[in-house]
Order: structure tokens, then sequence, then C-alpha cells
């Protein structure tokens, strides 16, 4: 379900299928497992993913106040255009960092 690569200091998640309430309480426990040993600058890739429920947005949210919590950042890249849409109609487009792609969102992680 995740792949999980560090490029320079910032671990890059790639997300696999989809993320609703079948998986979201394990791909939950494993990104604030993640945090916990220290993962402070994350990347959520998001291309593999075809569909997320309200269960995979509170995932993103739980991850985004974790991270907030440390003085981390959270970017996300790869929102197919119907994932995209789920985010920007409960808003989180507005509160949460979305880049192009994997290059876009390392250069915001090092500002």
């Amino acid at each position: 379900m995740i792949e999980s690569d560090w490029v320079e200091e910032v671990l890059v998640l790639a997300l696999k299928g989809r993320l609703d309430s079948v998986n979201a309480g394990a791909v939950e426990l494993q990104i604030t497992d993640e945090i916990k040993r220290g993962a402070n600058r994350l990347v959520l890739d998001f291309s593999e993913v075809p569909y997320v429920s309200s269960a995979g947005l509170r995932v993103v949210l739980v991850v985004a106040k974790r991270l907030k919590e440390v003085g981390g950042k959270l970017v996300l890249i790869g929102l197919t255009p119907s994932v995209h849409e789920v985010f920007a109609i409960s808003g989180f487009l507005q509160i949460l960092t979305v880049c192009e792609d994997r290059d876009a969102a390392m250069a915001k992680l090092g500002e």
C-alpha cells in the first residue's frame, strides 16, 4: 500500500490503491510511526490512488497535524483529477500544500 523512499532528508511515501475506511487506519499508523521515528518532511504521492474517502481525508489531516506539532512540513503530489476534486470539495486544498511533482515538492520543502 505504501512505498517509501528517502531523498536527502525528505521521506517520499507513494500510496497505492484506494485510501478508504478499509485501509485508512493502517496507512495512518504507518505514516505516524515514520513521524515518531523522526521524519518531519514528508511528500505524499497520490499518483496511484484512484479514490480517497472521508476516512482517507482524515488520515491526511492527522498526518498534517502531527507534522505541525513537530515543526515539520507536508506536501502532496500526483493528485489525480478525481482525488483532486475530493480535496477541493472538502476545502483541504486551502490548508494543505500541493505540488505538481516530486521536484516541485522537494523545492517547496527546501524553502
